[in-house]
């Protein structure tokens, strides 16, 4: 590429910049007028400081899982929320090993730690370096010291990888309470470790923590000042309003004078919200989706929800505290993996339909304080493909039949019949908007991530 003397480097990205995301406002599909594209997409070029980071990590969702969601519920030619972001690339997810070579396949734990601390790590591992073990720095505890206010919102128990990325450090991702703490000795109070990842996330007083894992912060904790006390009591200790439904959620009106909350709507993952018949060797009959589901107990709240309770009582602790800085939130979608691990198409649209309307609300917030960065991405791309009704494939496969009135065939074979399906290697979709948007661009690595939000909210 020919030198240019008199341009300087920041000059040339922006320049760059400018014109990839004119490129991307020239081809998005007619979803919305043509100067509402455009102004996005100029909004979204800009640099500067963003005052709030909302982070979407639709757990497994690669392009085949927005792609099934898209054509089951909006159809072939519709678009979800999440296609409507004005910039668009995709990131690499690979692992690493101990030695620092590429695991071409990650699990959410090592991906997560990617962007969490803009490191990459061994499967399995929180947080922590690959070869040493060593803690390293997340973006929420930096976003912490800073002054922002911080939440964190899932579908999977509180303490399952993603969310656990961001506020603990753990050698295995298994020792999410102080009962299972066998794959991480070092870590624990007794040996002067941080503890389980439960009791982690609730020492660092994240403000706002929504999900399941009701089951994990019962344990009792074994070490410590809050020996013998369960993590659900030493967190009311710590100040935290603890409630377990849509009901009392509502009733929270603030985490002002520190009184963070912490959610528990379930005992392990939250249940989905849709069912259907699971894939299975040979096909099924064609199929709709049930858009219920009675094992959902009355009052588990919607991630959308969730997403809006969390977005006001972040906004409103900061506006409280007088404070300049304003929040960062991260929000999974975690069983649009689990359903993929489970061959389950049903389940599966329901909780990447259900994340798209969390999508929603954060972009929604977005369009009324544009210094806010929206970011949708995976962790990881999964095994569900779309195929030809006629052909036979050797594993599972479902036949759907869509809200269009057609049929469609989807198809898991990463493992074998009875055994749970598995993630893949593959790039996956990152999309963008707001202040530093433009970074998301082309093709990224995974630890980019860490460092978009970092200079997005100007943490050193």
């Amino acid at each position: 590429m020919p030198r240019h003397p008199r341009l300087s480097r920041r000059r040339l990205i922006a320049a760059a910049s400018v014109g990839a995301a004119t490129a991307v406002a020239v081809t998005l599909t007619a979803t919305a007028g043509a100067s509402d594209t455009k102004d996005q997409a100029r909004r979204a070029i800009q640099g500067g400081k963003a005052k709030n980071v909302i982070l979407l990590i639709g757990d497994g969702m690669g392009d085949s899982e927005i792609t099934l969601a898209r054509d089951y519920t909006v159809g072939a030619n519709g678009r979800l929320n999440m296609d409507k972001f004005p910039l668009t690339g995709a990131y690499t997810t690979y692992a690493v090993h101990a030695d620092g070579t590429p695991d071409y396949v990650t699990d959410s734990a090592a991906s997560g730690s990617g962007w969490a601390t803009g490191v990459k790590t061994v499967n399995g591992r929180i947080s922590k370096t690959p070869g040493s073990d060593k803690a390293v720095p997340t973006i929420l505890e930096l976003a912490q010291k800073k002054g922002y206010a911080t939440g964190s919102v899932t579908t999977a128990e509180l303490t399952d990888a993603t969310p656990a990325v961001l506020a603990s450090h753990a050698t295995d991702r298994s020792c999410q309470g102080p009962a299972d703490m066998a794959k991480c000795p070092t870590d624990t109070i007794a040996k002067g470790g941080p503890g389980s990842i439960a009791e982690q996330s609730v020492n660092h007083k994240v403000d706002v923590l929504l999900g399941g894992g009701k089951q994990r912060f019962d344990q009792k904790v074994t070490d410590g000042k809050y020996k013998g006390l369960t993590v659900t009591e030493q967190a009311k200790k710590l100040g935290y309003q603890v409630v377990t439904n849509d009901r009392e959620l509502k009733k929270v009106k603030s985490v002002k004078g520190g009184k963070p909350v912490l959610g528990l709507f379930a005992p392990g993952n939250v249940p989905v919200e849709w069912t259907g018949k699971a894939a299975a060797k040979g096909g099924t009959d064609p199929q709709r989706c049930t858009t219920s589901n009675p094992g959902r107990p009355a009052g588990t709240p919607e991630l959308k929800d969730q997403a809006t309770k969390a977005i006001k009582l972040l906004e409103a602790k900061q506006k409280h505290a007088k404070s300049k800085q304003g929040f960062f939130l991260q929000i999974e979608g975690a069983s649009i993996d689990k359903q993929d691990h489970a061959a389950d198409p049903c389940g599966q649209i329901g909780e990447t339909a259900a994340f798209d309307r969390a999508v929603k609300v954060a972009r929604d917030y977005a369009a009324k304080h544009p210094d806010t960065l929206v970011v949708t991405t995976a962790d990881h791309a999964h095994t569900s493909q779309i195929v030809p009704l006629e052909a036979q494939p050797p594993g599972l496969s479902s036949t759907l039949v869509t809200d269009e009135g057609q049929q469609l065939k989807v198809n898991y074979s990463t493992n074998t019949p009875g055994k749970s399906q598995e993630h893949t290697g593959t790039q996956v979709r990152i999309a963008a908007q707001g202040p530093q948007a433009y970074r998301v661009q082309g093709v990224t690595n995974q630890t980019d991530l860490f460092h978009t939000v970092r200079e997005a909210l100007r943490l050193r």
